[in-house]
């Protein structure tokens, strides 16, 4: 378990939450915005998850899941970006990069 990356994932949950209290709350991102927390806040608890796994493979099975959920997040991200164009959306504040690092290989090529 990394402590680093554990605190990392609870960074970016929160400051996705962060960005999403600053977005234009209109029918077209409402969806989009709503999605991005859950998979933002499952990157986190998922992670927390895998630490606590009981075996090698039951780690490396969740970290599948935190990987899965980061590649969502990005989604997600790139829609309220996409979607709030032109509404002073700053997505900035976030780097993409973030949800990326968060993932750890989990043996597949």
């Amino acid at each position: 378990m990394s402590p680093e990356l554990k605190n990392r994932t609870k960074k970016f949950a929160l400051d996705v939450i962060g960005l999403c209290a600053g977005l234009p709350h209109i029918p077209e991102t409402r969806h989009a915005i709503d999605q991005l927390i859950r998979s933002s806040s499952s990157v986190a608890a998922n992670y927390r998850s895998a630490c606590r796994g009981k075996s090698k493979a039951d780690f490396i099975a969740k970290l599948g899941i935190v990987e899965e959920e980061s590649d969502e997040a990005g989604f997600w991200l790139e829609s309220c970006a996409t979607l709030a164009h032109g509404r002073k959306i700053r997505h900035s504040q976030l780097d993409l990069r973030t949800s990326q690092e968060t993932s750890a290989p989990t043996g597949r090529s």
